[in-house]
């Protein structure tokens, strides 16, 4: 009784033990990466305490660091708390088996002076569509490095504000060595006909015999080292949690008046989550762009204007900071050209804006925002390295900096981000001289960097949709003719009837050789769009599939419906676009539509059709 499941793990790559611990602190610090109904965990306070004689002493504990804008500089109450609580716990338990309940690993070692290690975490959950969130839980983790154990020791506070126990609800990950590379996980709770569950907080044992179970058991033996920061790591989780619910409930209608064909969970809770705004205006860097009596400069997904982020809150005022979330790679005079291939293309950019805000004279700060999206990582330049008397020598660095980048001469520092400013800006400073050029003094100037062009407001749309239509419909029949004679028509077995018919599929050929049989004044016209040919096949998905580089004619009879259930918005702008368009098999195919027409989404004929219901967009007034 108690072992509620084991799996066995294979560490081929000498992982273990340290993986195991690895993948303890992220269940620890990120455990919403699991338990999809949290929204993430705030680390109190952690710290070793000595394990002697009924575990009484608790010499060393640490109040975790946290924003000092928050007030959370040292939380010297945290720490406190921690060892009162550690005391607590110890006489809530049972004296014998190492202070815990059978059949937990007990807390034990051959030296009576073995240390555990103690985390304070609050369990933080989401808010449901029926309310608000449920409250927060606190919850005492205790790892037994020695053993291999960590134990989960929910906490309530009982009547007079004191916190108990819950005993009902302990449990345990033990990591057991057997023998070569073999090694087992396992979850134990010594009272599992009395555990509770909330679906939240306290999931079920299943939930964690299965699900946490297999996902730790993974973790630890995955050496794969982030070469980003921690998520969140420069604020407060809980307060960020508290915020980002309360303006997701604010604005939660907007999902479902989204009037894009686009999934409005990612793009209305992405906003929300980065809480900032676009700029509207085109902006040219140079002094009549700055802005003296701002607080702060956001850069979200600001594309040309990212390096300049730093450049123009520097030179706005000393107490400007700034707040920038790279996205498409830029440099100061156009696309950036990567000069490293140790690192990714995204890690390289993300440095050089990094050096950016060093060059600029600020501490740079580096976080990894919870968003849906795989450009996250963001920098804040909240300090100055320099003092308001040094700002012209700054300046002046500045512009050397941004002459040198146009010239291709600046040194490229391979550093980490968390170093500070003057490990990487020096380097810079000294290879770029000491003295402007008289020449490029007056980049300084008004303009900063003379021919700087900003992305048109009207952007020329180039993926085949601004095409003329009958220059398409004409590349559509062309293909499709090719593909149709391409090889003898073959019988096709209709799955829906059992009978066999003769509707032609057509052969499949590969968009080379598609290409070679258009026109050269088709091709060329195609080669001046994103994706050329391929993009405008599969535009055309009534007509079109086109799979691992091959062009094949669509038979809608294969076609599956979608295992995941679409948003509500896309079930009814599906439901509006029935019939709205001609079939273009029933009128060009010379079999005609391999579907029946109550059976095609498309109209068979000019009678069967509907009149398109377009959704105007609503205007939100703030």
């Amino acid at each position: 009784m108690g072992l509620v499941r084991t799996v066995g793990v294979r560490d081929g790559g000498a992982a273990l033990p340290r993986g195991f611990w690895t993948a303890v602190r992220v269940w620890l610090e990120k455990p919403q990466v699991a338990n999809r109904r949290l929204c993430g965990a705030a680390i109190e306070a952690e710290g070793t305490v000595a394990l002697g004689e009924g575990g009484e002493e608790s010499p060393s504990f640490a109040a975790v660091r946290g924003s000092e804008e928050q007030g959370e500089r040292v939380a010297p109450a945290g720490a406190a708390e921690l060892g009162r609580l550690w005391r607590e716990v110890c006489t809530q338990l049972s004296p014998g088996h190492g202070n815990l309940p059978s059949p937990l690993a007990p807390w034990a070692g051959p030296d009576p002076r073995a240390e555990l290690r103690a985390v304070l975490r609050t369990l933080l959950p989401r808010s449901s569509p029926a309310g608000p969130p449920a409250p927060p839980m606190k919850e005492l983790a205790v790892q037994d490095v020695y053993n291999g154990t960590v134990t989960f020791l929910p906490l309530e506070k009982n009547s007079e504000g004191k916190y108990e126990i819950k005993k009902c609800n302990i449990y345990q990950i033990q990591l057991v060595y057997r023998k070569d590379e073999e090694w087992s996980v396992s979850v134990v709770a010594p009272f599992p006909e009395d555990w509770f569950s909330d679906g939240i907080a306290y999931p079920k044992l299943a939930w964690l015999g299965n699900e946490l179970l297999s996902k730790v058991a993974k973790w630890s033996v995955e050496q794969k080292p982030s070469e980003f920061k921690s998520t969140l790591s420069l604020i407060s989780v809980a307060k960020y949690s508290k915020v980002y619910q309360d303006l997701k409930g604010k604005y939660k209608e907007m999902v479902k008046v989204w009037p894009e064909v686009t999934d409005p969970e990612k793009f209305v809770y992405e906003d929300v989550a980065i809480a900032t705004y676009l700029l509207e205006s085109a902006i040219v860097p140079g002094d009549t762009h700055l802005f003296p009596d701002t607080d702060w400069l956001i850069g979200n997904h600001s594309d040309e204007l990212t390096p300049w982020i730093p450049v123009i809150a520097a030179r706005s005022s000393y107490s400007c900071r700034y707040f920038v979330l790279p996205c498409c790679f830029f440099d100061f005079y156009g696309k950036y050209s990567r000069r490293q291939s140790k690192k990714t293309q995204y890690r390289e950019y993300l440095d050089f804006v990094a050096q950016v805000g060093f060059v600029c004279g600020f501490n740079v700060e580096e976080d990894c925002l919870r968003i849906p999206s795989t450009k996250r990582v963001s920098f804040i330049g909240k300090s100055r390295t320099y003092p308001p008397t040094e700002h012209a020598l700054i300046d002046k660095q500045i512009t050397l900096y941004i002459n040198n980048r146009q010239t291709c001469a600046v040194v490229v520092c391979d550093r980490k981000v968390a170093c500070n400013h003057k490990d990487h800006s020096d380097d810079v400073c000294k290879e770029a001289g000491s003295e402007l050029p008289k020449n490029e003094t007056e980049t300084a100037g008004s303009i900063w960097m003379p021919g700087f062009q900003p992305r048109e407001k009207v952007e020329q749309i180039r993926n085949c949709a601004s095409l003329p239509r009958d220059f398409v419909d004409d590349v559509v029949l062309s293909v499709a003719n090719l593909l149709l004679n391409a090889a003898p028509q073959k019988s096709c077995y209709d799955m829906n009837d059992g009978n066999t018919n003769t509707w032609n599929q057509g052969e499949s050929l590969s968009l080379k050789e598609v290409a070679e049989h258009l026109n050269k004044e088709a091709l060329k016209r195609l080669k001046s769009e994103y994706g050329g040919l391929q993009t405008l096949l599969k535009n055309n998905h009534q007509v079109f599939e086109v799979l691992n580089g091959r062009v094949h004619i669509r038979d809608w009879r294969k076609e599956k419906p979608s295992r995941k259930t679409k948003p509500e918005v896309k079930r009814r702008l599906s439901a509006e676009a029935f019939k709205t368009r001609l079939c273009w098999f029933f009128s060009h195919h010379p079999d005609g539509c391999s579907l029946p027409s109550e059976s095609c989404p498309y109209a068979h004929g000019t009678e069967e059709l509907r009149q398109s219901q377009k959704i105007k967009k609503k205007k939100h007034i703030q």
